[in-house]
């Protein structure tokens, strides 16, 4: 769907409801290629006097139709693609990017100096988990692909790496040519989502879009607040939580409860985590209940050597989490010292699992213990092996501490199913299954309104992308109704 507009104007709608036009120097269009009427595979293909530049470029997760995505063939020649701006390292918004490189891309991929530490674990992991997730199902026959593939390789992972170009928040660097008067440029703002999570604001003459990646929360531990923007031309604003509330901050209350529980049974605690972002926090949380002696000191078991190498970026990045955690860390004696005093590692008993081996013993241990594993929404990799060992037994206790895309394990099994699929084997669900939304990294929509209050002006239009239906439908209403502002909700493949 393409909207009929003229080249070189934006047909705009003020408070009062008349038409306006906004002359531009540029010419320019925008196509939603991803995250748009989903929260994933997140792809927007900004096109500047004929030359492209893709925002993110993320993997689809969930729905099989949605995931399917990932196999077709981009609208559009992944060679005829100039540069691509990342916001952050989550695979729904980076994990497309191997495949890109294979199809064609050389361009460089403009980043934060950490995301594209974060990418240097995720990439590869992605790749290394599609490769296993192909052996298996060529091993155990459960593809109807003769053979199963994977989507791409850990070459390609490697290929993309050496195409990151790190730039530092904001310093606004030119996207092509060497003369940033007159070439577009591309500034990276802190959105507190991620360690090196950003908004990218892309300017091109008279025009300033701003691409809103994930936004982050006030209030958190560990990371930053999102930094206030001011004003934009066009915004693309994320919507995930664009209906709801998180839980009130209880002090980990919650969290502190359902450990006791569980430790009670003499059961066991699988928390499905995302490797970067969500570990930190859930580390955090249970090494401060302990401290404050409002869990019992159980063994704490880390399995994703991802994670275990994002603490250390996160340790080296001090200055770039809250100000609070990062003035409490005191200087570091070393990396590793630095990782622990981040605080969100060093429970008493914590076992950073390092080799398969040890993975699969964990995985037959009956041992009462909290096992942190990713995926976060349970779509693959190590977890997948500890909820078909626990998911059987009432004594355990299954807890997301996230968001769950439609049509993951994570959504079926918080949504109440009683049987799942795991590695080609359908399991009853006995556990317990608990959910904390507290500890998501995406602003509810109270979160939303507050940052886009702090704009100046309003945008021209603020385009919403990286939501599920509802969400999204809600957050138009509500920017309309209490903003006063243009709004509109990004189609699948639409221009405008």
């Amino acid at each position: 769907m393409e909207r009929d507009l003229i080249p070189d104007t934006i047909i705009l709608y003020a408070r009062e409801g008349k038409r306006q036009r906004l002359s531009l120097n540029v010419t320019f269009s925008l196509t939603f290629l991803g995250a748009a009427g989903t929260v994933t595979g997140s792809k927007h293909l900004l096109e500047l006097d004929g030359r492209r530049v893709l925002i993110d470029c993320g993997l689809f997760q969930g729905l099989k139709d949605l995931r399917e995505r990932n196999w077709a063939p981009l609208p559009i020649d992944p060679a005829s693609i100039d540069v691509v701006v990342l916001t952050h390292a989550h695979l729904d918004h980076c994990g497309y990017l191997p495949r890109l490189v294979a199809g064609g891309f050389r361009g460089r991929i403009f980043c934060t100096p950490a995301t594209k530490d974060l990418c240097s674990l995720v990439l590869p992991d992605a790749a290394h988990i599609q490769e296993e997730d192909a052996r298996e199902a060529n091993r155990r026959g459960y593809s109807k692909h003769q053979p199963a593939l994977p989507l791409y390789t850990s070459v390609d992972a490697a290929r993309t790496l050496g195409r990151l170009q790190p730039v530092g928040y904001e310093r606004p660097v030119p996207l092509w040519g060497s003369d940033a008067g007159s070439t577009p440029t591309v500034e990276f703002i802190n959105a507190g989502h991620l360690l090196g999570s950003s908004y990218a604001r892309i300017r091109a003459g008279d025009l300033n879009i701003l691409f809103g990646g994930d936004l982050g929360r006030y209030g958190r531990p560990v990371l930053p607040d999102p930094s206030p923007v001011t004003d934009a031309d066009v915004l693309l604003l994320e919507s995930t939580y664009g209906d709801r509330l998180h839980d009130t901050d209880d002090n980990g209350e919650r969290l502190a409860t359902i450990v006791r529980d569980t430790a009670a049974r003499g059961g066991k605690i699988v928390i499905p985590a995302f490797a970067i972002g969500r570990v930190e926090e859930v580390l955090y949380w249970l090494k401060r209940l302990e401290e404050e002696q409002r869990i019992p000191s159980m063994p704490v078991y880390l399995d994703s050597p991802m994670a275990v190498g994002a603490l250390q970026f996160y340790s080296s990045r001090l200055n770039e989490l809250d100000p609070e955690l990062s003035a409490s860390a005191g200087p570091a004696r070393s990396k590793f010292d630095g990782m622990r005093r981040v605080a969100a590692f060093a429970t008493t008993r914590m076992t950073v699992v390092a080799s398969p081996q040890q993975s699969a013993d964990l995985v037959t241990s009956r041992q009462p213990a909290i096992v942190i594993s990713s995926s976060g929404m349970a779509t693959g990799g190590r977890v997948l092996r500890h909820l078909a060992a626990t998911i059987t037994n009432p004594k355990n206790t299954v807890l997301f501490v996230g968001y769950q895309a439609a049509g993951t394990r994570g959504r079926l099994l918080t949504d109440g199913a009683t049987e799942i699929k795991l590695l080609g084997r359908t399991y009853a669900v006995a556990a317990r299954i608990e959910r904390i939304d507290s500890m998501s990294a995406h602003a509810d929509y109270s979160e939303i309104m507050r940052w886009l209050a702090g704009f100046t002006r309003a945008p021209r239009m603020t385009y919403l992308v990286h939501g599920d239906p509802v969400a999204l439908s809600a957050l138009a209403d509500r920017i309309a109704n209490e903003l006063h502002w243009p709004v509109h909700i990004a189609g699948h493949l639409e221009t405008v």
